[in-house]
């Protein structure tokens, strides 16, 4: 059962590009939060959410396509 190194590779990027999300969306909800009385509140506590969401699903996809790698289906 050999790894295949190509989407192993892809995966660790996908898992990599989710890990700045995972700090910065909940940080955009906090300033969302806290700054309430702002105009531009729902907008970025709009953003905030896409961002935790996005975080997730690159997450998802990292996991999912490293998992593939090292089981190959």
């Amino acid at each position: 059962m050999a790894t295949n190194k190509e989407l192993l590779s892809k995966g660790i990027k996908y898992l990599a590009g989710a890990l700045p999300l995972l700090f910065i969306g909940p940080s955009l909800i906090y300033n969302a939060f806290i700054n309430k009385q702002n105009v531009w509140h729902y907008l970025v506590l709009g953003i905030g959410i896409l961002t935790c969401l996005s975080a997730v699903y690159l997450m998802i996809l990292g996991l999912k396509t490293m998992m593939r790698s090292l089981f190959n289906d």
